[in-house]
Order: structure tokens, then C-alpha cells, then sequence
């Protein structure tokens, strides 16, 4: 009998021997996307969401078939979507519960508390790692198999009036202190040998660029996350304004020394 040839990572579905059929699969550091898919279950729905395109690159290269997601900032479900499309589970983390309700109307009912778990819950406390937790061991496993973390860019985008909100601090420091505990939680949660995604951006504020970005990089990398790669996303058609408005943030960038962010970070990180 002829031995499979077959050559698969350990934390993937693609085979090796195969590899010049994953024309699909990106693996340049910089990715530059025309729009925001809107295809398959997703929509342009809620300010600052998650990329399309990004949760299923990931997926594609970090898990395998029933692998567990976790996403500590769930937001408007973009992952909980792909996940689905792509025979993944997930368990999501939402502060805000009417977002969570609005999610769990967006999938499958088949998929709701079986491959796919939402805790409405603070991603930085000790109950919502806990919630996680009992949900893996409920999913027969003792870890998340990859987790994402796609906090708020402090307060670009209010999202909530709530004072446990990232997007609420009243400053980066006090903002860094709770993304740290995320980072922990989703450390403590994580399968060793397997990864996590962190999608943030940069801000200005006061005259100057904070790097945001990689503030939230070194907290990650604080919790005992290994740094893997960084991948600089770039996407066209996902303004929601365009003409004069665009015109007048070109206008400001001439007239005050800076430029305009057309870009985000995708950290790829792993646990030892």
C-alpha cells in the first residue's frame, strides 16, 4: 500500500505538498485589499469592524477544521462568520449585550451553542477568562486553538458609554493597563504551540503620532507571547466618506507636517 505524501503542519489544514495550490493564502507582510468583503453573511455594518478578509486569512493559516477561535473583542461578529464559513468554532467576548444579541440573530440557529459560544462579558476580568474556559472545556477542549484580539484604538470610535470600554479610557496609559489584561486572559486560554492575532492601528494625538500599535505589541509580548510577524494591511473603499472629505484631510496633512492613516497592523504572535 502507497504511503499519503501528504506533508501537514501541526496547526493547519494545508499540506505541504501541495503548496503551490494556496494561491489563496497570503504570506507577503503587506496586504493590500480593494474593499471589504460583503459576501457570504458579511456586511458593512458597524463602525471600526473587523475585516473579512483578515479573520479568514488567519483561520486558513493558523487552524485546522473544529479548531476553537477565541475573540476577546467580538464586536458585530465578522469572526464568528467566518468562522462558520470555514468549519471553525469560536467563543466570542462582547462588553455590549444588545451586540451580542444582534450577532447571535446573524448566525445559524443550528450553530448557536454548539460550534459557536457568545459570553457577554468585560475581556479584561477574571470572570469573563473564566467563562471562556468553562466554555472550551464544554466544547471538549482545554484550550482555544487561536485567539484574536481587535480592541478599540482608545477613543477613535466611542462604542459604548460604559466605563469597562477600551474605548472609554481617559488616557493610553490606563488604556494599555486593560489591554494587558486582555493579553493575559487570552494567554492563559491559548493551546501552547499555537497563535494569536492582533489587529490594532496607530492614532494621533495633541500634534503627535502615539504608535498604539506597537504599545499594545510590547504589552502582548509582556504576557509571554513570541512575536512572529507584522503585516501592514492597507484597504481601499472601506471610507465612509469620500470627495470633500477626503480633500480636506489631504489639505491637513499638507498644512500640519503629517499623514494620513490608510493602514492597520496585523501582529501575528505565538505561545512557547
Amino acid at each position: 500500500m502507497k504511503k499519503s505524501s501528504s506533508r501537514r503542519l501541526p496547526y493547519s489544514d494545508i499540506d505541504l505538498s501541495r503548496w503551490k495550490d494556496y494561491q489563496h493564502i497570503l504570506t507577503d507582510s503587506l496586504w493590500l485589499l480593494k474593499s471589504r468583503k460583503r459576501t457570504d453573511g458579511h456586511q458593512l455594518d458597524y463602525h471600526g469592524n473587523f475585516i473579512p478578509q483578515i479573520a479568514e486569512q488567519i483561520m486558513l493559516r493558523y487552524t485546522k477544521t473544529d479548531d476553537i477561535v477565541v475573540d476577546w473583542f467580538l464586536g458585530s461578529g465578522t469572526s464568528a462568520i467566518e468562522a462558520v464559513n470555514l468549519n471553525r468554532r469560536l467563543v466570542g467576548v462582547e462588553l455590549k449585550a444588545d451586540l451580542v444579541e444582534y450577532v447571535r440573530q446573524k448566525l445559524p440557529l443550528e450553530v448557536i451553542g454548539s460550534r459557536v459560544r457568545l459570553i457577554q462579558d468585560d475581556s479584561t476580568s477574571e470572570s469573563a477568562r473564566q467563562r471562556v474556559e468553562n466554555a472550551l472545556r464544554e466544547m471538549g477542549s482545554e484550550f482555544a486553538q487561536l485567539a484574536i484580539l481587535h480592541p478599540p484604538y482608545t477613543d477613535i470610535i466611542k462604542f459604548s458609554d460604559s466605563d469597562a470600554d477600551l474605548s472609554n479610557c481617559p488616557d493610553t496609559c490606563s488604556y494599555l493597563q486593560k489591554f494587558a489584561a486582555v493579553a493575559k486572559n487570552a494567554y492563559e486560554t491559548l493551546e501552547p504551540g499555537r497563535f494569536a492575532v492582533l489587529v490594532i492601528g496607530d492614532k494621533y494625538a495633541d500634534g503627535e503620532l502615539d504608535p498604539l500599535g506597537f504599545k499594545c505589541m510590547q504589552k502582548m509580548q509582556d504576557q509571554g507571547f513570541r512575536l512572529k510577524s507584522i503585516i501592514v494591511k492597507n484597504i481601499e473603499g472601506n471610507e465612509i466618506a469620500k470627495g470633500k472629505s477626503n480633500n480636506l484631510w489631504r489639505y491637513r496633512a499638507l498644512a500640519n507636517g503629517f499623514y494620513v492613516f490608510k493602514h492597520e497592523y496585523v501582529m501575528i504572535f505565538f505561545k512557547r
